[in-house]
């Protein structure tokens, strides 16, 4: 029910996002007619279109989007028509000839008597408006339903998505109902109905004009991501964790570091075990709370009775756990012939990680063939109490929890842990030995050995070190500059910027990002623009190119494109480290910049 509630509410913060501006030209041409036979019918049509459209998204599949494409134009001509009978009435019949039932009831001027069907015209505007809408919209409704549409095409979703379409109708028909009084006391004390009608007229031409050039879509939705999304990103956090409170790694740094002996011994609830004496530690949760599943059809704790699991948590923009991925992938490859099921339950840290797109994109990027759990609502999250990424739990075929491991390092022991359970079980000829990985990129092991640097995230909520002057200017645009020298492990914005809760994005076409570091690696969590626009961006380190200290992510002159919401490793250092001032430069607007890493 929550869901619901926060579904609607998104709705009705619609009407302050600027996503809007291109409807609200319609819904007020229709303003100075009664409400029930025009505003409301002009509504309804808005708010089932849409959620039929959206629903087919959820679907998936391109003919829904190519449906959703050749509607879309269809819409525009058609509310082009209106935008011109509007300016020249005397011109309706003629152009509408083809059309009569749907134009004379779209042309009538203000003052030229009621339509034959005005309930019809206007349901049938609305449903054209709703085509126009329902991609405007598409960003916002992202945060808002990922929770719950990715779950696939059910009574469920379709329910969700048109709690979201009745909010955004709640609060156009508060603005409808206002702004008629407004407009027939405007045509009362001015006379001045006919150069409305023709305001309305033009400003309808002018909408569609905006729409086919795209900027519905692009300049408007970049807006609105600073406005309205921080908003409803908070009403998910509270929704999904209710009860548990925000899910977060309680000490990043820590949890950075954590095969260091003295991290692994704070972050262990208990010693590590010896190899013949594995304690029952609990048992193992419903897996019911996943919203999908992926590579695999739903698992439940009752069918996997009789075979050894490891649960890995894993979010797919994090460092650690990806540098732990390599152990996962590899022992999936080794035991799975001989009784083990790995399940990697993606909790995601990130808003665009509870986009299933991403994370499908991913596991195919990342090669991963086991099961992956999507539990966008944390509900298998909670079940394990769990408060890291990445942690392993160990089950036995009994379904008890025997181990746990939390953050990277010490895969050997995991591994002896996986040979005894499987022998437990009675498998026979379990294989034995300890795999030996080579990472790549990001997935390569860090080197503990001289990394001062600290995870360090960008937005307000969690962000540390930054010396900009004046601090962080939360939630609206603000021109930063970064003090120079830096300090190790300060850092700071350069150029016009939107500071938010998790993130920050780039208002103009050029900004900069500096960091003072002390590790081999550095890596960043990046977002191309809000309508997935890529941006460019050139890396520079004290002021040079990295040469042959790039990363995976740039070229040895530094140059490098965000297309994905990801983890990008951007600079990969092969001789004595040393402290290092970093500067990534963005030539495009719209980028979205998260959280630095470092190995």
């Amino acid at each position: 029910m929550i869901l619901f509630l926060v579904a609607y509410l998104g709705g009705v913060l619609t009407i302050l996002s600027p996503c809007i501006l291109p409807v609200l030209p319609f819904v007020f041409a229709r303003a100075d007619r009664p409400f029930v036979t025009s505003g409301l019918p002009l509504l309804l049509g808005m708010a089932i279109t849409f959620a039929l459209v959206a629903t087919l998204a959820a679907v998936g599949g391109g003919w829904a989007v190519d449906a959703n494409r050749y509607g879309r134009v269809a819409a525009i001509i058609l509310l082009a028509l209106f935008g011109v009978t509007l300016l020249f009435p005397h011109l309706a019949d003629r152009l509408t000839r083809p059309l009569v039932a749907l134009g004379s009831r779209l042309s009538q001027s203000a003052d030229s008597g009621e339509a034959k069907s005005p309930f019809a015209a206007s349901f049938l505007l609305g449903i054209a408006t709703g085509l126009l809408w329902a991609p405007c919209a598409g960003p916002i409704l992202g945060l808002v339903l990922t929770g719950a549409a990715l779950q696939g095409a059910n009574v469920g979703t379709s329910l969700l998505l048109l709690a979201y379409a009745a909010g955004a109708a709640t609060s156009l028909a508060v603005a409808l109902l206002i702004g008629g009084r407004v407009f027939t006391a405007m045509k009362r004390s001015l006379g001045a109905g006919e150069w409305i009608r023709r305001g309305l007229g033009v400003a309808v031409l002018a909408g569609v004009v905006v729409i086919s050039l795209g900027l519905d879509r692009g300049l408007l939705t970049q807006v609105a991501s600073a406005s309205t999304n921080n908003l409803e990103q908070a009403l998910l956090n509270k929704a999904d964790v209710k009860g548990g409170g925000q899910p977060a790694k309680p000490a990043p740094t820590m949890t950075m570091q954590a095969n260091n002996a003295a991290a692994g011994a704070m972050m262990m609830m208990a010693a590590k075990p010896a190899a013949d004496a594995l304690p029952v530690e609990g048992v193992l949760p419903p897996l019911t709370g996943a919203v999908q599943w992926l590579n695999s059809p739903p698992l439940t704790a009752e069918g996997l009775r009789g075979k050894v699991v490891l649960i890995d948590f894993w979010t797919y923009s994090c460092i650690n756990c990806l540098r732990t991925l390599p152990y996962v992938e590899a022992w999936a490859a080794k035991y799975q012939d001989h009784g083990l099921v790995i399940i990697g339950v993606h909790a995601p840290e990130f808003a665009f990680e509870r986009d299933i797109g991403n994370v499908r994109q991913a596991i195919k990027d990342l090669h991963v063939n086991y099961p992956v759990a999507i539990d966008n609502n944390y509900a298998i999250w909670r079940g394990f109490n769990n408060e890291y990424w990445p942690a392993q739990y160990f089950i036995d075929a009994q379904g008890r929890i025997r181990y746990h491991h939390f953050g990277e390092g010490d895969d050997a022991h995991s591994e002896r842990v996986i040979q005894q359970l499987l022998t437990e079980a009675g498998n026979q000829n379990v294989p034995q030995g300890i795999v030996s990985v080579d990472g790549h990129g990001a997935e390569a092991a860090a080197d503990e050995t001289d990394m001062q640097s600290p995870e360090t995230y960008i937005g307000f909520e969690r962000a540390a070190n930054f010396v900009s002057p004046g601090g962080a200017v939360g939630g609206k645009s603000h021109a930063y500059t970064t003090p120079d020298p830096l300090a190790l492990n300060q850092w700071g914005l350069a150029g016009n910027w939107t500071v938010q809760g998790q993130s920050a994005t780039l208002d103009q076409s050029t900004g900069s990002i500096s960091f003072r570091f002390h590790a081999r690696d550095l890596h960043l969590v990046l977002g191309p623009t809000s309508d997935g626009k890529p941006v460019r961006f050139r890396v520079l380190i004290d002021g040079k190119p990295p040469l042959a200290e790039h990363g995976t992510d740039v070229d040895a002159q530094g140059n490098g494109t965000v297309t994905d919401q990801r983890l990008y490793q951007l600079v990969r250092q092969s001789g004595d480290i040393t402290d290092r001032t970093f500067q990534i430069e963005f030539l495009d607007p719209g980028v979205q910049a998260f959280s630095f890493t470092f190995g």
